[in-house]
């Protein structure tokens, strides 16, 4: 007897729609899986065989064919354990086929019949509830994020037996987990910012980059202050739209890092890995790609302390991703794009030793090794950092004065309200309500309300130190924010200058 149901398969960032079909037929008993399914699927046989046997049912003893169709789309994960299973009852005459009609599964078995969550079930809600499902079955540990999905019609199961109790209406169907901690869309609490004491052009670069969405690096000695500034830009950021709250849990699922209890993302993510992360890890890959750290960081922070340790080629691929917010993956059978329209801030030392430029400290390195230090940063990329500062190290008095800080004694410059005022002139001003980041040269020059003081001096500029048109452009946006900051409506000859100012590296490196 042939029975179906129907389950996805996670592609990128989307669902696939997946019938999994079960045939019984005379022969040797064996359960043979077909359907490009991964390691992880095949060894759903013997999961699926305990499960069925421990929760009471009776095991195939003929001979089972288990196609994931369509044949040609590459599955993987163990989330297609409970449609074969029930399925495979359907197929043995244990369950009645109209049961399933137009009934989306998705679940991992344990060996005695349990449910346990998978990852990516906000997708497959979603296209469940786009395909007009008439329920969905998922773990119980899973129902908390299906229920994000507004419209669909949930059955949140602890094990195998009790899914097939609910599907013969001899138990009431348990539709409707537990509601969320807060509601869809209202944001979290912010937590308190940590006070920041001194580095005033560093605070200033830090409302640019809030404001205006501008990338950052920072240059100092070690111990100066780049690590707390880089995680106190999150919590200047607005809060997230109930739109953007989605897309980063859905992320979050499909790369299976959600919090427990899983619950809807409401505070702008933070990402900062380590510098011996590989290719996979930062940008994302695998033969079915997943998003990696660039992508996780999609709505808010990418923070890449010790740039200059990462491998130059590694850091030459975020060149396109971060310009142009989102990331391609290409693999033989599929292309798939990841969102990732995030504020790079990254960070590192002058040198290998740490200390040029130290009033204090003698640096050790020789000219030699410090060119080939800062030479792992290509001038492309260093185009793409709109803000470019160098710090130094805090005098005494300053760090005995944040001894005495309370979380609300931050300097004006770093007020989220001031920052979020700018971000409101910009939204009501350019195209779409794009950040001033993202603005084009046309739009600039028909909407940026640059003056001709500004403009001539813009020129000299680029003229006399040999800017890219990239780096032009960029000079010109961060004077735009500057401006909306100050709440300005044109952009003065002031403003060009003191854009200038966060360009401190433009002739050290070269490509």
């Amino acid at each position: 007897m042939l029975a179906r149901c129907l389950s996805a398969s996670i592609v990128g960032l989307d669902a696939r729609p997946v019938t999994v079909e079960v045939d019984l037929a005379p022969g040797l008993p064996g359960l043979q899986l077909v359907g490009l399914p991964d390691t992880a699927i095949q060894e759903s046989r013997e999961r699926v065989r305990a499960a069925l046997r421990n929760s009471g049912f009776r095991g195939p003893l003929v001979r089972v064919v288990v196609n994931l169709a369509p044949a040609d789309l590459r599955k993987e994960g163990p989330a297609f354990d409970l449609p074969i299973a029930l399925a495979l009852l359907v197929s043995s005459g244990q369950l009645d086929a109209p049961l399933l009609q137009d009934l989306w599964c998705a679940g991992e078995l344990g060996l005695d019949g349990n449910l346990r969550p998978c990852r990516g079930i906000l997708a497959v809600a979603s296209l469940a509830a786009d395909r007009g499902a008439r329920a969905l079955v998922v773990p119980a540990a899973n129902a908390a994020e299906a229920a994000l999905v507004p419209g669909l019609r949930l059955l949140c199961a602890e094990s195998l037996a009790d899914t097939v109790a609910m599907l013969r209406g001899e138990q009431p169907w348990n539709d409707r987990p537990q509601p969320l901690q807060g509601p869809v869309g209202q944001p979290a609490p912010a937590a308190a910012p940590a006070p920041v004491v001194g580095q005033a052009v560093a605070q200033h670069a830090l409302a640019l980059a809030a404001a205006g969405g501008h990338h950052l690096l920072m240059v100092g000695p070690p111990g100066c202050g780049k690590t707390l500034l880089a995680r106190h830009l999150p919590q200047l950021l607005p809060p997230l739209t109930e739109q953007e709250s989605l897309e980063i849990t859905r992320l979050h699922s499909i790369a299976g890092v959600l919090p427990e209890p899983i619950t809807l993302l409401e505070r702008r993510p933070f990402r900062a890995p380590h510098h011996s992360c590989s290719v996979a890890a930062l940008l994302g890959g695998g033969s079915n790609p997943k998003p990696g750290e660039l992508s996780l960081a999609h709505g808010g922070v990418l923070f890449l302390d010790e740039l200059a340790e990462f491998p130059r080629a590694l850091l030459d691929q975020l060149r396109q991703p971060i310009e142009e917010g989102v990331l391609w993956l290409s693999r033989a059978r599929l292309k798939c794009a990841f969102p990732c329209r995030l504020t790079l801030v990254a960070a590192t030392n002058p040198c290998p030793c740490g200390w040029d430029g130290d009033a204090s400290h003698p640096c050790r390195c020789r000219p030699t090794e410090r060119q080939r230090y800062w030479n792992r940063l290509s001038g492309p990329l260093l185009d793409r950092l709109d803000l470019q500062l160098r710090l130094h190290r805090l005098p005494a008095r300053d760090l005995r004065r944040s001894l005495d800080m309370s979380e609300s004694d931050n300097s004006e410059v770093l007020q989220p309200e001031r920052i979020q005022r700018a971000r409101q002139r910009m939204q009501q001003r350019n195209p779409a309500g794009c950040l001033n980041s993202s603005l084009s040269g046309s739009a600039l020059g028909r909407i940026g309300q640059l003056s001709t003081q500004a403009v001539e001096c813009w020129e000299q500029i680029v003229s006399q130190r040999q800017l890219s048109a990239r780096s032009g452009l960029r000079l010109l946006r961060v004077a735009r924010t500057l401006a909306d900051l100050e709440d300005k409506d044109a952009v003065g000859k002031g403003h060009i200058a003191e854009a200038l100012c966060f360009r401190s590296f433009d002739q050290l490196i070269k490509a």
